[in-house]
């Protein structure tokens, strides 16, 4: 299994405040990855400079073998990165087919000129587009809603809503910025699933954070940790539950 993102030595500092401190760690293809930590701890922040939202202060980040310094966020999306957010980010009056067919635009081949000659290319590329939003949605069950407001929806489907609109983009690295916050435990439950679910139908790499530790260490296959912005394990769920700066620093006993 080869590395698909890779963090070396990750430092970025705003001001004289130091949130991320020499941070290493890696996510490989095909693997689901937890990355975990108290409030403040530097999470979210490692997620802007993977997603290209911030610039490290110094060391690098390597995407599928390649440095990912200076590139902008939509660039390193069209490299393979996506990602959610800990608040969700939809086009809340655009119809959930709309929110996950404009994701699919990145990826279209025809130009502006096409666009304002409505040419045969132009025609044959907007049916395929829209063929792919449907299968897109039948899969996540939301054909029968496509015609609704996003802002409409149930806030478990807007959360599933906003994960399919990531994947309109055709990643091979998801992030999940806190996806069960906010749910319920049946939610949680059925959340889970579909985590599961689209890292064996989409064969693609996931990070995730998320404070929720029953999902965290019900499906990831491996664990890093976070404390003020310093990386202070690493390892399976069970090696992470019974690591003694991880129980004192953030699960507590409770979850040893």
């Amino acid at each position: 299994m080869s590395v698909l993102l890779q963090l070396d030595n990750v430092t970025i500092r705003f001001g004289g405040l130091t949130a991320v401190s020499e941070v290493s760690a890696t996510v490989n293809e095909h693997e689901l990855v937890g990355l975990i930590g108290p409030n403040g701890a530097g999470k979210t922040t490692v997620f802007n400079m993977v997603t290209g939202v911030y610039q490290p202060t110094s060391g690098g980040i390597a995407f599928a073998g390649k440095p990912t310094a200076s590139l902008k966020p939509f660039e390193l999306t069209e490299r393979g990165i996506a990602r959610t957010f800990q608040n969700i980010r939809l086009f809340p009056s655009l119809t959930v087919f709309d929110n996950v067919r404009v994701a699919f635009h990145l990826h279209l081949e025809h130009d502006a000129l096409h666009s304002l000659s409505r040419g045969p290319k132009f025609h044959r590329e907007e049916i395929a587009l829209r063929e792919r939003t449907r299968e897109l949605l039948s899969i996540f069950n939301l054909e029968r809603v496509q015609n609704e407001p996003a802002k409409s929806l149930p806030y478990g489907d807007q959360r599933r809503l906003e994960i399919i609109r990531a994947l309109a983009t055709q990643p091979k690295l998801l992030l999940l910025d806190e996806p069960a916050a906010g749910m319920n435990p049946a939610e949680k439950i059925e959340l889970m699933k579909l985590i599961q679910f689209i890292q064996e139908k989409f064969r693609l790499a996931i990070l995730l954070v998320e404070h929720d530790m029953k999902v965290v260490m019900g499906i990831c296959q491996r664990i890093h940790v976070l404390e003020y912005g310093r990386k202070i394990a690493e390892g399976t769920p069970a090696e992470i539950r019974a690591n003694p700066a991880v129980i004192a620093a953030y699960l507590g006993q409770e979850h040893a």
